[in-house]
């Protein structure tokens, strides 16, 4: 073998969405800031995210996560969550599994019954508070950074379904959250495809009409995601976060999750204090909970806390012959929809 590079991942999944963490072979990324490291993939070199997220090493329905220094001096580990269409700021599955290998696989020793870990994202920080028996992480429940609401009651106007009206809120990226029923269709397998279509269609048209940027992080300047949700009678809420080129979100996404806490403190539907259970499509769920309200740059915020669960199921490497012809990575409409011709 003639390896030009080499890889390892561990495999995560957090209630269902495929989380892997590349756990050894990349030592850093150019940058003095988190964010700075993420804007050098997005916009100075973007092979190592091809390499693991395009075929035909990576899948359409995977997340990887890079594990590099933390830049803060009090962070205990640095992760940039890598997916098929750019370096995303914040994720809270993501952040869950990258707790779960850290302390599995034993990079950071575990301590139980718990473990306290502070993990920095492009985003900012997120507190990991791992509930640990027997070596293994059976729980992570996140403090994630300050959620809120950039506008209520807005409307976006589409050739497909004419008016939808939406929310916009940063839960760790900007999303337009949309309440399903106007579509006439449920979170639920059968609708898949009916979700996966409208998502893209929201997101597109949504950062079409409105110009979104965090007051505090310029570069997280745009709608990443369209969210679904379903308010139960329970009390929980089903959601469904739709992702490039064309998937749902397999568990019930923790920065949405953060998102629509936002959306619903915002409407008097929670206060500080209150959980409800966000369910996925899947019907896998997240503990999500309002710990206290805060400002960020004058904007009323809430301070979200999700929890769930990971599995690890097994460990691979990546490498790349150096005559290997696909080194940046493909996508074909037959696995990725449509919207594979974007990649270019």
């Amino acid at each position: 073998m003639r390896w030009k590079k080499t890889l390892q991942l561990l495999d995560i999944h957090c209630e269902g969405e495929v989380g892997k963490v590349v756990t050894s072979g990349i030592y850093d990324i150019p940058g003095q800031t988190m964010t700075e490291k993420m804007d050098y993939i997005n916009k100075t070199d973007d092979s190592l995210r091809r390499f693991v997220c395009l075929e035909p090493r990576g899948a359409v329905n995977q997340t990887v996560n890079l594990m590099i220094p933390p830049c803060d001096p009090t962070a205990d580990a640095g992760f940039i969550v890598l997916q098929a269409d750019e370096a995303h700021p914040m994720s809270g599955a993501n952040t869950m599994c990258v707790a779960t290998a850290l302390l599995e696989a034993g990079m950071i020793e575990m301590q139980e019954p718990q473990t306290i870990l502070r993990l920095e994202a492009p985003a900012g920080i997120v507190t990991a508070t791992a509930d640990c028996s027997e070596g293994k992480c059976e729980r992570v429940s996140l403090d994630m950074i300050p959620a809120f609401v950039e506008a209520l009651d807005q409307q976006v106007t589409t050739e497909e379904f004419g008016k939808i009206e939406l929310d916009l809120a940063f839960g760790g990226v900007f999303y337009a959250v949309v309440d399903v029923a106007q579509l006439g269709i449920h979170i639920t397998p059968d609708y898949t495809n009916d979700l996966v279509r409208a998502g893209m269609i929201v997101k597109e048209a949504a950062n079409k009409a409105f110009r979104v940027q965090h007051p505090q992080i310029p570069s997280i300047d745009h709608i990443a995601y369209a969210i679904f949700k379903e308010e139960m009678e329970d009390g929980s809420v089903r959601t469904c976060c739709t992702l490039w080129p064309g998937r749902v979100d397999r568990s019930p996404c923790g920065t949405g999750s953060s998102a629509i806490l936002s959306v619903l403190h915002a409407r008097g539907k929670m206060q500080v204090g209150d959980e409800i259970t966000t369910r996925s499509i899947i019907g896998s769920e997240f503990r999500a909970g309002l710990s206290g309200e805060t400002f960020v740059e004058g904007k009323k915020a809430v301070l979200p806390r999700i929890s769930g669960r990971c599995w690890t199921y097994g460990m691979s490497q990546l490498a790349l012959d150096p005559d290997d012809p696909f080194a940046a990575g493909f996508a074909l409409q037959d696995a990725w929809g449509p919207q594979a011709n974007e990649i270019k």
